[in-house]
């Protein structure tokens, strides 16, 4: 009977990424197949984020919750992984003696060796370095799983915005050579993958170095070489810094198809004020500017974005710039949340919070706000037919099929599972409030 793995992720897609590489590492070295009950597995792994509030008491919440199988099964191998195990390191083993191994993201690619290491000797091991990119020069080939896949190119951050643990946890922006990253690609398209999302905490800060020189490819000029890739379909990415939005990129926007009309670009802030307080390096205007060429060069351009609502010092004002931005720019989604302040960081000594109650009403108003904008696109596409990508069956009703639109959306419609995979013409017939509904078009 194969061994099996359980492994629960939080946060970010880079540590969607980082789990899939996880359970490719231990199936290779060891032959774990991944289980979604912990209470059958050899090994269990939390791949951790410190992005959000308390993120550190729900990991040891979570530890404590699988406690009791470690007295069960004394072989059980628990491990910590991802941006809290960065942060907190051997303070984890300290609090929780049954944590077998804690490991960082830049070192997950080790966790055969840690796992043997800890059996061996019976004591636990941490390793939080950052080497680099080491790891995917020690990564088995992907296992793919559907039309789809995630490439990460690029780790870590070097923006040290104020609020942020990024550049703490998984070290400053390190590129994955050029070369490394079409290598992959070329293989997963081999599998049948025809759409990638290229990864990166800021994934167009790209620099990858080519061949064995010293001349480097940016982002624009990876999206190029891909682009010229046969059998893939379709290129997304994320996630964006505003101050790398170059010419040569937003140019791809008007040279290559395969370049999806969506674009996820985080602003955080509609005042200048917030933003500098922030450290984010531009201003509303700016970021304007920046979303006025995209749509010059990609008109039906899908925009979607972060914020960060009630940051220090944050006045009535402040917000109402927000919200004008809101309304300027015409945003098809966010990921928007209260600031909370995380420990290491120079904004958490900044004074003057604003208060919950306040920050509440704001959050709420400006996602109702941004609601209203996805439902009216959405309404928009009634009627239309577009060319998407068949994923799966769907998560309702598996008698239907899910595609993916253009501008990243759900579908979901009638039709046979041999369509899984393919692109297909498909007529908008109703727009509901996170899907679409649809007809196939033959």
């Amino acid at each position: 009977m194969s061994r099996k793995l359980y492994i629960r992720t939080f946060g970010c897609q880079m540590n969607e990424y980082d789990s899939a590489k996880m359970a490719d590492v231990l199936h290779a070295a060891s032959g774990l197949e991944i289980t979604d009950r912990p209470d059958n597995a050899d090994v269990i792994l939390f791949n951790t984020c410190s992005v959000r509030e308390k993120a550190q008491e729900r990991v040891f919440h979570d530890l404590g919750r699988v406690r009791h199988l470690k007295a069960l099964n004394p072989a059980l191998v628990i491990g910590v992984g991802g941006c809290v195990a960065s942060q907190e390191g051997a303070a984890i083993v300290k609090r929780a003696p049954y944590v077998d191994v804690v490991f960082g993201p830049q070192t997950l690619h080790r966790l055969p060796e840690l796992i043997a290491r800890r059996q061996a000797t019976g004591l636990p091991q941490v390793d939080i370095s950052f080497p680099e990119v080491e790891k995917f020069d020690h990564l088995p080939p992907p296992r793919v799983e559907g039309p789809s896949a995630f490439v990460s190119i690029m780790e870590g951050c070097s923006k040290y915005c104020t609020f942020c643990v990024v550049p703490y946890t998984r070290g400053e922006e390190v590129s994955r050579p050029f070369d490394d990253v079409l290598t992959e690609v070329a293989d997963l398209a081999d599998q049948g993958v025809k759409e990638v999302t290229l990864l990166g905490q800021n994934v167009n800060a790209y620099r990858g170095t080519m061949g064995q020189g010293a001349e480097k490819a940016d982002l624009a000029t990876l999206l190029e070489y891909l682009s010229e890739m046969d059998g893939l379909e379709r290129i997304r990415y994320m996630t964006s810094h505003p101050r790398e939005m170059s010419s040569r990129l937003i140019e791809c926007y008007a040279a290559l198809p395969k370049l999806v009309s969506q674009l996820h670009l985080p602003v955080q802030s509609g005042s200048d004020r917030i933003l500098a307080a922030m450290k984010r390096g531009y201003t509303a205007l700016e970021y304007k500017s920046t979303v006025r060429r995209l749509r010059a060069a990609r008109p039906e351009l899908s925009l979607s974005s972060d914020f960060i609502i009630a940051f220090p010092g944050e006045t009535e004002a402040d917000f109402e710039q927000t919200m004008k931005l809101i309304e300027d720019v015409g945003f098809d989604g966010s990921y928007s949340f209260v600031y909370s302040p995380r420990p290491g960081t120079p904004a958490a000594d900044f004074a003057d919070q604003v208060p919950a109650a306040v920050a509440q009403a704001r959050l709420s108003r400006l996602q109702s706000r941004i609601e209203e904008q996805f439902a009216a696109n959405s309404q928009r596409m009634v009627g239309t037919t577009e060319s998407m990508l068949v994923t799966g069956r769907a998560t309702k009703d598996t008698r239907e099929l899910a595609a993916r639109t253009d501008n990243n959306r759900v579908v979901n419609f009638a039709g046979a599972g041999e369509l899984v995979g393919r692109y297909i013409d498909v007529r908008i017939t109703a727009a509901l409030s996170h899907s679409l509904r649809g007809e196939l078009v033959y």
